[in-house]
């Protein structure tokens, strides 16, 4: 009896710790998952519409943390900057799409560099505006550049944010022509991309394309059923030179997304030796800009849908490669694009106009009548008003007289909820409710007085920004869900909302490798 007795200890002793050899598995892939206008509603809606190897797979093997948040007015571009880097835009520069230029007078990518050169595409593009290390950089940085850190993305700066500044390659697709366009700041361009572009090119294959329902109308859950008499057909037809924008605003390119993700696991063996690789790509499910109707809500849940295969074949490639149990997938949704729609007039929302031409027409007037001739005010963007400080220089004006005296004037126009001046934001001279503006405000690109208009009200931007698009307010911190799948990772629900600057560190803590350089929170310490 006492022999096995010893027999069985030791037996349990060996079993533990082969059972801890295996949860303590260093992934040899990772790959991050970036999905726009991502919501935990429509995924819990649609759960028994999906199949079993996609959403399914991350919700019943991973750790899904339910509300993860980014405080409100953060777009995309900012958001995934957050989610890479783990600090706020106030810290890695990255505030929104654009940011203003002084010299020009306009908005301009946040990203652009003329510096660079575009390959396959007259962008350009680099990270140099990204002020900060991501996780992609470490991953690179951990294994001394012997990992390989590739990216995939519908928009050029999503792409970049993704491959960091370590990255070997950071793809998407080109607006003019539908070629996977890249900037020669990365060096490697896979044999895979370039065979794409070259042998079967998007433009040679949008005409066949056509999105519309990939279910019957009955099937969509929750609809009025006047709803379920009239499908959607969305085509990218020839004639229209805005068809690659559709088309990349679409859950289409989802499908062009992920085949050349799994042409880049299979073909680069990602994973599959004794370093550390990384894929990062990018993702839709936001209302589509597009529709005709402003009920897109079949469009959306077809979304869904359809990314849910998506992510079951990305999910299956990764099986042939390396193996789930060799890889941490980490999948974050990120705000959708603020929508240029508003409500039809016939159920009497409170609304109105903010035009940015004519609130700097009317703030120079104003301060021409108290310090005389000038051009006062040099521009707008993201509604912030930029002063000409070489002029206030030349005149010997003092700037925080005239930013107080921008900000009362401002504060009388019809829309206008809140005024700030740059002071009051680095003083912290803000209530609570907009600790957001000191998170997503970048001293090195904010305007002098900044305004917050009412919820409802339509703001639009003209060329002198070099934004002709209009956009509805509406506040709110914005928050999605975020899935983490990976070797000896336990299976769990956290419904606590979390700061979206959790995730990197957190990533990196399961990774075991530094978190980047900026990182401002400490990792959840899951099981």
């Amino acid at each position: 009896m006492t022999t096995r007795l010893v027999c069985a200890l030791v037996a349990s002793l060996v079993t533990m710790g082969l059972q801890a050899q295996t949860s303590s598995v260093r992934p040899t892939l990772v790959v991050g998952i970036l999905v726009e206008g991502l919501d935990e509603d429509y995924i819990d809606l649609l759960k028994n519409k999906f199949g079993e190897d996609g959403f399914k797979r991350l919700i019943n093997d991973g750790v899904t943390l339910e509300s993860v948040e980014y405080g409100s007015g953060i777009g995309p571009t900012a958001a995934a900057a957050m989610l890479m880097t783990g600090t706020t835009p106030s810290v890695s520069g990255i505030t929104g799409d654009k940011t203003f230029d002084i010299d020009t007078r306009r908005a301009k990518p946040v990203l652009l560099d003329p510096k660079a050169i575009g390959n396959f595409t007259n962008e350009t593009y680099s990270p140099a505006g990204l002020l900060v290390s991501t996780l992609a950089d470490e991953i690179r940085i951990n294994d001394d550049g012997l990992g390989i850190v590739y990216s995939l993305a519908p928009e050029p700066q999503t792409a970049i944010i993704l491959s960091g500044h370590a990255g070997n390659s950071a793809f998407w697709i080109n607006d003019v022509d539908g070629k996977w366009s890249t900037t020669t700041y990365y060096k490697d361009v896979p044999t895979s991309i370039s065979r794409r572009n070259y042998s079967t090119p998007l433009s040679s294959r949008l005409d066949t394309m056509t999105w519309k329902p990939s279910i019957s109308l009955d099937q969509y859950p929750d609809l009025p059923e006047h709803r379920k008499l009239y499908p959607f057909t969305n085509r990218f037809n020839e004639r229209d030179r805005d068809r690659y924008r559709r088309f990349k605003a679409s859950p289409m390119v989802n499908r062009e997304i992920t085949d050349v993700a799994t042409d880049y696991i299979a073909g680069s063996k990602l994973g599959q030796r004794q370093v550390m690789d990384m894929l990062n790509v990018a993702y839709t499910v936001a209302p589509y800009p597009y529709s005709r109707d402003a009920d897109n809500r079949i469009d959306t849940q077809d979304a869904y849908l359809r990314l849910d295969r998506d992510l079951a074949r990305l999910f299956k490639a990764i099986d042939r490669g390396p193996g789930m149990d060799h890889t941490l997938v980490f999948l974050a949704g990120t705000p959708a694009t603020a929508s240029g729609k508003r409500d039809d007039d016939k159920w009497n929302i409170p609304h109105g106009e903010f035009s940015a031409r004519k609130a700097i027409s009317l703030l120079n007037m104003y301060l021409i009548a108290i310090h005389g001739n000038g051009d006062w005010v040099t521009g707008y963007h993201n509604k912030q008003f930029y002063l000409n400080q070489k002029l206030l220089k030349d005149r010997n004006v003092d700037i925080h007289t005239i930013r107080t005296e921008a900000a009362d004037f401002l504060g009388r126009m019809a829309g206008v909820a809140r005024v700030y001046t740059i002071e009051d934001i680095i003083g912290h001279r803000t209530d609570e409710a907009d600790r957001s503006l000191r998170r997503n405000t970048s001293l090195t690109s904010a305007g002098d007085v900044l305004v917050s208009i009412n919820p409802g009200w339509e703001v639009t931007e003209d060329d002198q920004s070099g934004t002709p698009d209009s956009q509805v307010q509406r506040l709110g911190v914005e928050s999605t869900p975020v899935y983490i799948l990976a070797p000896g990772l336990k299976a769990e629900k956290i419904a606590t909302p979390l700061d979206a600057c959790v995730v990197a560190p957190t990533v990196a803590r399961l990774l075991r490798i530094r978190s980047p350089n900026a990182a401002m929170m400490s990792p959840l310490r899951l099981k």
